[in-house]
């Protein structure tokens, strides 16, 4: 089985729990710390997640981690049967996963903004509302920009696509001229 089904399987197990407990939320901030805590100390994400060292060792490390945490026991139960199943190394995509579900069950989208230019606040502000409107979501949007566009906006949520930008509306146009002076 992929990493990323396994990822899938894991994160779906403790959301499941987190739904029946109406914990789920905590749950996931919980495990987004102990992601961030792993990203910011790879030799010690490196030494849980390695099989070359033995399973009483990394249990102790990841255990001493825990005790100074002061997450929920069934977190900590949770990234101790990872590390028995040699499942801590996928920790990202199970977080990635996870945060995917909490925002489904939240009813929240996420909107890759691509604009030409840096906008005002308020203005982003109203793009966001236009957002929730269309979608009946809460939007958390990423902005970046891409001054190829020219001007406009091209704004991608899932498989949705919204194309205003200046540079398509060009592309629109050259391509209208085109077929109108072939036929």
């Amino acid at each position: 089985m992929s990493d990323s089904r396994l990822a899938k399987r894991y994160a779906k197990a403790l959301f499941s729990i987190g739904q029946e407990e109406d914990s789920f939320n905590k749950y996931g901030q919980e495990l987004e710390e102990f992601t961030a805590f792993c990203r910011e100390n790879l030799e010690f994400k490196q030494a849980i997640s390695n099989p070359i060292f033995p399973i009483e060792d990394r249990g102790k490390l990841l255990q001493a981690v825990l005790k100074q945490s002061g997450f929920s026991v069934l977190l900590q139960n949770f990234l101790k049967l990872l590390l028995d199943k040699n499942r801590i190394g996928a920790i990202e995509a199970i977080n990635e996963h996870y945060a995917a579900l909490t925002d489904e069950a939240s009813n929240i989208a996420h909107a890759e903004i691509v604009i030409a230019k840096t906008l005002k606040k308020g203005t982003l502000d109203n793009v966001v509302k236009s957002l929730e409107g269309l979608t009946s979501k809460k939007i958390k949007p990423d902005v970046r920009e891409n001054p190829d566009l020219i001007g406009g906006i091209i704004v991608k949520i899932g498989d949705m696509v919204l194309d205003g930008s200046v540079k398509t509306q060009i592309e629109g146009l050259k391509e209208s001229f085109r077929r109108s002076y072939q036929g």
